[in-house]
């Protein structure tokens, strides 16, 4: 499957199905807003396009985020001081 990203010729490339580099990288730290909640109670902020799911947060923060693992169009993080 992974052949097919990087062969097709549409909008999507790549491993991640951005264009060039990803938006976010694993082990950065990132301020981002929280915009959302996803249906687990994870806090969502995205950075172009990509989601990224924030645990123990609410709507409206504004929150230091060290991402830790990234799956194709999604990335994971955690809070830090």
């Amino acid at each position: 499957m992974l052949n097919y990203f990087k062969s097709y010729s549409g909008t999507m490339t790549g491993e991640y199905g951005f264009q060039g580099k990803k938006p976010v990288s694993e082990g950065q730290v990132y301020t981002l807003k929280i915009t959302d909640i996803g249906s687990l109670g994870d806090g969502i902020a995205k950075v172009e396009g990509m989601i990224i799911f924030v645990p123990d947060t609410k709507i409206g923060q504004e929150v230091k985020v060290k991402i830790v693992r990234i799956v194709r169009r999604t990335a994971f993080g955690e809070v830090v001081q």
